[in-house]
């Protein structure tokens, strides 16, 4: 799921230091921090949006992500829609493909696999839900 793979590549820019400032130094804005809709200002946004685009996937790519420029700008462009109150947050986590539903059985398991992991992951980070709480 490419989709994941730029938002791991987003939230990375948050864990690494070298990376981030690396990211900040190709996009020539910003302080390399990408991880979320929070740390994307406006020049960034223009950034990932815009002719940079490019650059950024093929920098994420020697990094170990592999995603497209589309799936780059249609994850960016959902943080700044959402960001902007232009997208329910049912529809974000769509786009992402982060479940909402705080009683979806896969998060009442012990979560292994990655994937999901960075599902339950994003669904604390940027849609404040957090997947264990029991609210039954």
């Amino acid at each position: 799921m490419a989709t994941a793979q730029v938002l791991a590549f987003m939230q990375k820019t948050a864990e690494d230091a070298k990376l981030r400032d690396e990211l900040e130094n190709l996009l020539g804005v910003g302080d390399g921090n990408i991880s979320g809709a929070a740390e994307l200002d406006a020049e960034e946004l223009a950034a990932l949006r815009g002719e940079m685009a490019p650059k950024v996937v093929d920098f994420a790519s020697q990094h170990g992500f592999e995603f497209s420029t589309d799936e780059l700008v249609q994850v960016v462009d959902s943080f700044a829609q959402h960001q902007a109150g232009e997208i329910s947050d049912d529809e974000f986590s769509g786009i992402l493909g982060v479940p909402v539903n705080s009683h979806h059985a896969e998060h009442k398991k012990q979560i292994a696999n990655p994937l999901q992991r960075l599902a339950r992951y994003l669904s604390k980070t940027y849609l404040g839900i957090d997947p264990d709480e029991e609210s039954e």
